[in-house]
């Protein structure tokens, strides 16, 4: 399996962005700029294709013509380490080990998979390239600027679903979840959570939720965002964080190493990848579920389109999948059109709730 790494300059931003619907939400996503301006990065083409770029043309090339080559590039908008990159090598590999595409890993981060995102806007007709994506981007466009939205790509399934972890260094005074729950009512501002995504992905909407179940107001606490799990980790082991908000799937050789530990996880009951309670078995009444799906390039044809959704279909049935899922602790959710529309829909509806509920402003 190849890997490309595509650098995006770090002097080049992009500017434009959605217009808010009213005053109101004006007034939110001004807020929500200023609290993730550290986010914000090179997202569209000018961007990508910028002097000095490795040319991201030259790794997308295949069906320019219309048709499907089977080589498939698998997009991941994230740096590598993260729940994104782990769940494209995942399905590179069994698609490999079952003989199914020659596929291959693309790694193109930047503002929370808006980057990645812009770039696939413009892979016009391009039927084999394949961006994974999920919470974390949706979040990402509530917040930060983009010069496309959901609506200028094909949405093609859901894949898999992964509960949220309460992760600490295992040397941490907090032994279980009402260690430090106690510790954080008593004092929010002394607990600092680091988690994955942005405010409005998985880690900070989880965080979000954890934090005003036991009666704290998030913005006492500090939250430090990190580009996906590769950078969070170290972050926990070197204690620029206390605690981690996390899937789990990307920490499970450190869990099972000892070097991290489990306080809690977000599913509604145990799961079997980790030997630790629920939330709600801890006292605080929150459930709550992480999501990977991908999307494709616009301009697909219908052909086209299935084609991609029944590769997925038959990955996840596949016992290689299968298997590789169950040892990273996902559960198959697999969700194609029009279903996998309704529910990014509904998805974005929930970001938007919870990142501003009644009161918040």
């Amino acid at each position: 399996m190849k890997t490309v790494h595509t650098a995006v300059p770090a002097d080049s931003q992009q500017t434009a962005s959605r217009q808010p619907a009213d005053k109101d939400k004006a007034m939110r996503t001004s807020k929500r700029l200023s609290r993730h301006i550290a986010l914000l990065g090179a997202c569209a083409m000018a961007l990508v294709l910028s002097t000095g770029c490795t040319p991201v043309e030259s790794f997308f090339a295949g069906g320019r013509a219309g048709e499907t080559s089977e080589e498939l590039r698998v997009l991941v908008p994230s740096v590598a380490g993260g729940g994104y990159d782990l769940t494209a090598r995942t399905m590179v590999q069994a698609l490999a080990d079952e003989g199914t595409v020659d596929a291959d890993v693309v790694v193109l981060p930047g503002s929370g998979g808006i980057v990645g995102l812009n770039r696939l806007a413009l892979e016009r007709g391009n039927p084999d390239l394949l961006m994974v994506m999920g919470l974390g981007v949706l979040g990402s466009l509530e917040i930060l600027p983009s010069e496309h939205t959901l609506s200028d790509v094909t949405p093609i399934a859901r894949l898999v679903e992964e509960p949220e972890a309460v992760l600490v260094p295992a040397d941490s005074p907090y032994k279980t979840l009402a260690d430090l729950t106690q510790a954080w009512v008593a004092d929010p501002s002394s607990i600092s959570i680091g988690g994955g995504s942005s405010e409005g992905g998985p880690d900070g909407l989880f965080r979000l939720l954890f934090a005003r179940a036991v009666g704290v107001d998030p913005s006492l606490s500090p939250y430090r965002i990190y580009d996906g799990g590769g950078e969070l980790l170290p972050a926990l082991l070197t204690r620029q964080v206390d605690v981690a908000a996390t899937g789990i799937g990307e920490y499970l050789d450190q869990i099972a190493a000892g070097t991290v530990r489990v306080l809690a996880v977000s599913s509604p009951e145990r799961t079997p990848a980790v030997d630790a309670p629920t939330m709600a078995e801890s006292g605080v009444d929150v459930t709550f579920t992480n999501w990977r799906g991908l999307m494709a390039p616009p301009g697909l044809s219908d052909d086209q389109r299935q084609h991609l959704q029944n590769l997925v279909r038959d990955l996840a049935a596949s016992p290689r999948w299968n298997e590789l899922s169950d040892r990273n602790g996902w559960n198959s959710a697999v969700l194609t059109e029009p279903e996998f529309s309704a529910f990014l829909a509904e998805q974005s509806r929930f970001v938007d709730a919870t990142l501003d509920p009644p009161g918040t402003y």
